[in-house]
This record gives structure tokens, C-alpha cells and sequence, in this order.
């Protein structure tokens, strides 16, 4: 089934607008509201998702935690709309807070959605490759130990990697 340019653009800006609403706010229920109720997401470090209630579940438990509740914004480089199957693409960048030397870390992924009308997705898959995201974490947590601000559960996920060899 096709969808208008103007309906896909719309459903993808207000997408972009739940996310900075979820990440100021951090109440990650916005951003689980618009799946379908039968919506699939692929996470390459977490898992498959199956269902609204299992995004959001997945979604406020990882994104109230080290190191989601460091990141500051997920603000996409680039995307293609495929207006004949309503598929959406884009890059985005997860750039984490200021460790307190001025300096950036951040890691991209690749996200793909899949648009089912009414602006609710039905799909999402996040590809990227976790090793870099890894070391982007761990390199922040290394400039926030520096200038003493390393979190309590920044030091509890370092220990974790450590634990397991990572």
C-alpha cells in the first residue's frame, strides 16, 4: 500500500518530535505509543520486541539506565522515504552529555521504520554495530572519571564490561 510523501514526512517529523519530547523529559511512554499494538522492533544488542507493551517496556528500562540516560538526543544526519511501501531510513547519532571536559562521544546506528497509517509505525529495526557503541561509552566514562564526574551507575556498568570481559 502507498502513502502520500506528505503523510509519510508528517509521521516521521512528529516521530522526531515524540523523541526530543521523550529524551527533555524522559518519560519513554510517548515515544512506545506510537507503535502499533502488534508493532515489531529489532535491536541488535537488545533483542526482538513484539508489541507496544514489550517496546515500552524494553524502551523506558533501557533508556532510564547507563548508558541511555546519558544520551542527550538522538538527532537524525539523514533520511529516504520510500512513499510506494512506506518505509522510512535514516541515520541517527546518539550523542551523550558532556563528561565535563567539553569533549563529544557518540555512536551512530541506522534505523528503519515501517510506517502503517494513523501515524503509528509497525516496524523498527536499529542496526549498528555495538563494539562501537561500547567503545564511545567506555571512552565517556574515562574523560567523566578524569574530571570526577563519573555516575555511580556509569562505575556499576564499567565494572559489568569488566566482569565480563568486555
Amino acid at each position: 500500500m502507498g502513502w502520500s510523501r506528505d503523510e509519510l514526512e508528517k509521521a516521521y517529523a512528529d516521530y522526531r518530535e515524540t523523541v526530543v519530547r521523550a529524551t527533555r523529559t524522559r518519560d519513554w511512554n510517548h515515544y512506545a505509543d506510537q507503535f502499533t499494538e502488534d508493532a515489531k522492533y529489532v535491536e541488535h544488542a537488545y533483542g526482538t520486541m513484539n508489541g507496544r507493551e514489550a517496546i515500552r517496556k524494553w524502551v523506558t528500562r533501557t533508556m532510564s539506565s547507563f548508558p541511555g540516560s546519558r544520551m542527550t538526543s538522538f538527532p537524525p544526519s539523514w533520511y529516504v522515504i520510500d512513499e510506494e511501501r512506506g518505509w522510512v531510513i535514516c541515520e541517527v547519532q546518539n550523542p551523550m552529555e558532556d563528561p565535563g571536559d567539553g569533549t563529544e562521544h557518540n555512536a551512530p546506528n541506522i534505523t528503519i521504520l515501517h510506517y502503517a497509517g494513523d501515524g503509528l509505525w509497525s516496524y523498527q529495526e536499529d542496526a549498528y554495530n555495538p563494539m562501537n557503541f561500547l567503545s564511545a561509552t567506555k571512552r565517556w566514562c574515562a574523560h567523566a572519571e578524569k574530571c570526577g564526574n563519573l555516575p555511580d551507575d556509569a562505575r556499576a556498568w564499567l565494572d559489568k564490561m569488566a566482569k565480563m570481559g568486555v
